[in-house]
């Protein structure tokens, strides 16, 4: 596999980072993952709008113009050859003198890779297993707001839905509410009204998660954001995860309870990968 890094073109064996990159010490950094159909990035001005808000919190300087970098994946996606695939941006602040201060890390590491994308079956779509993770995310958290290299609670959560044997995990605010899952963005039908924590709880505003909230639109099916604890997703019509890699995921079961189906999913899902291959045509 051939990588960008930093304006060149690699082989990925020497696709290499300082050990003294701030991201490797500290997770000092921000990554987008971005869906690649017929050999284009699908939705990259939101995903290139969040990284350069995450740049802009964090002080980081990007070093390469959003057309410049679309020019970029453009070749890594053709000297790769492939036009289905996850494209990864990960943007470090580089290197510095040790300690947390960021002061004199000047010059910020920007790297492209090109990962499989998973073979989705829409006659037979994925369908996950939850759990209720113990990790709990601040509420109001304004660092949710991007993806930051430091995922550790995340990666946490991981670890225990892989420990338990489930598909993905949920995670909780310091509220007590449902937020999110380790790496996709949730929502749940009640009333046949098709809802999602608000930003405000905590969560990553996905670009997939936008999406959906498109697609209902189109649909004519009435959206709310609210807030729910793990027992309520128990009562409800369906519950179903977002994310850039897979699309949409219905969950089949939270705890080892199962969790009742809706054929709104399917049509969310359905119009989401037209929608895909649409805009990428």
């Amino acid at each position: 596999m051939v990588v960008f890094l930093n304006g060149r073109f690699v082989p990925e064996e020497l696709a290499i980072v300082s050990v003294f990159d701030r991201g490797f010490l500290y997770g000092d950094g921000l990554f987008e993952t971005i869906r690649v159909c017929h050999g284009k990035p699908f939705r990259w001005a939101q995903h290139l709008e969040r990284l350069q808000r995450g740049a802009g919190f964090l002080k980081l300087r990007l070093p390469f113009s959003p057309d410049a970098l679309r020019d970029f994946a453009a070749q890594l996606i053709e000297q790769n050859q492939r036009p289905e695939s996850l494209l990864r941006i990960t943007l470090s602040r580089g290197v510095g003198p040790r300690g947390y201060s960021p002061k004199g890390a000047d010059h910020p590491s920007t790297v492209m890779s090109l990962h499989p994308a998973p073979d989705i079956d829409l006659k037979n779509p994925p369908q996950w297993s939850l759990i209720t993770s113990s990790v709990r995310l601040p509420a109001n958290e304004p660092l949710a707001q991007f993806k930051t290299c430091n995922k550790l609670p995340q990666i946490v959560a991981r670890a225990e839905a892989d420990a338990d044997g489930a598909d993905e995990a949920l995670l909780l605010n310091t509220d007590g509410e449902v937020v999110e899952a380790a790496s996709s963005n949730l929502f749940w039908i009640e009333n046949n009204t098709v809802c999602t924590p608000p930003l405000v709880s905590g969560i990553l505003p996905g670009v997939t998660r936008a999406v959906v909230l498109e697609i209902c639109q189109k649909l004519g099916l009435a959206t709310r954001e609210t807030n729910i604890i793990p027992e309520g997703l128990q009562q409800v019509q369906g519950v179903f995860l977002s994310l850039s890699s897979w699309g949409i995921v219905e969950a089949m079961t939270l705890d080892n309870h199962g969790l009742s189906q809706s054929p709104l999913v399917g049509k969310i899902r359905e119009e989401y990968h037209r929608l895909v291959r649409g805009e990428t045509k």
